[in-house]
């Protein structure tokens, strides 16, 4: 693998982290809301989980699973980049990035499956 194309994965890798992360402070408003549904309005509330049974949904909620992984994925790799000693950052950033990534896929792929 060439330098140049290791050199970018830790701005991806900060990119998506705070893409994932703005996501999920939009969700979490909307999710609560839906939560109070069931204490408030339970009609409204069996329509709307009528509404996430729809494929385009199922695949939204996949992509949010995602993103959650991810986010908790780079979190990790931030933590393990600024607290623990290592002695070649290029090697262990460019492993942490990967790592982040099959993580979120891994699990992204597992909710699709119980999803189905």
């Amino acid at each position: 693998m060439n330098e140049a194309r290791r050199a970018t994965r830790s701005p991806i890798a900060f990119f998506v982290h705070r893409l994932s992360g703005i996501a999920l402070a939009l969700f979490l408003p909307a999710h609560f809301y839906v939560l109070s549904l069931s204490l408030t309005n339970p009609a409204l509330l069996d329509s709307f989980l009528a509404f996430t049974a729809l494929p385009p949904v199922k695949a939204a909620e996949t992509a949010l699973v995602a993103l959650l992984a991810v986010h908790l994925a780079f979190g990790v790799r931030l933590l393990v980049l600024e607290l623990l000693p290592w002695r070649d950052p290029r090697n262990l950033r460019t492993m942490l990035v990967d790592g982040g990534i099959a993580f979120g896929a891994l699990i992204a792929a597992a909710f699709f499956w119980v999803a189905l």
